[in-house]
């Protein structure tokens, strides 16, 4: 009974391997989350830039039209 006492007001050691995994358990994580993040602009972006050109194409933007060089006289 005596340890029981002792133990309620002493704190326990911790496992470094335990901090080490909850370092690692956040860390993924952290990566799974910006991962995700960066799939969705992805397709974000890829979606506009689809937008963009389907729209150029049905509304196409008439060039000027290219004058020649310019003779030299004599």
């Amino acid at each position: 009974m005596k340890d029981v006492g002792n133990r309620i007001f002493k704190a326990e050691k911790k496992n470094p391997a335990d901090r080490a995994d909850q370092a690692t358990i956040a860390s993924r994580a952290i990566i799974e989350q910006e991962a995700a993040a960066r799939v969705k602009k992805t397709a974000r972006l890829k979606q506009m830039r689809l937008e963009k050109e389907a729209e150029e194409a049905a509304n196409p933007v008439a060039e000027p039209v290219k004058k020649g060089k310019a003779q030299k006289r004599k």
